[in-house]
């Protein structure tokens, strides 16, 4: 389960992460992840009705909690973090949606990690 100090609650977390961070894609989620220095590591969902019923967006959101869970240990401080769950998401299982977390993550931190670069670091102008 994901700690109650480690969930974004506010409009205003959502919208600037995703407008100010990065984005990264699979197919049952898109992943929007931005960097804040000196705070606590905040994830939050968006599960729409296009998902499915009640029913099964808590479950879409209960597996993206658990998956999410371990994000808050191995990252305590520094990102806001935005899961936007795609219509897909209804059909697959905690593995599938696991496995597409933790690869958008991974995209999006490095993304991240990459924007420090200064620009043409890395090209070869031969």
């Amino acid at each position: 389960m994901l700690p109650l100090q480690h969930r974004m609650r506010t409009g205003v977390q959502f919208s600037q992460t995703i407008r100010s961070g990065v984005r990264s894609g699979r197919r049952n989620i898109v992943l929007s992840a931005a960097k804040q220095n000196g705070e606590t590591t905040r994830i939050g969902f968006i599960v729409s009705k296009a998902v499915g019923n009640a029913v099964v967006r808590n479950r879409v959101k209960r597996r993206l909690r658990e998956a999410a869970s371990d994000t808050v240990k191995t990252h305590p401080h520094g990102y806001y973090i935005a899961v936007r769950a795609l219509p897909a998401s209804k059909n697959a299982t905690y593995q599938q949606l696991h496995h597409d977390y933790t690869q958008a993550l991974t995209a999006a931190l490095t993304k991240l990690a990459g924007e420090h670069k200064p620009r043409g670091a890395g090209q070869n102008h031969e």
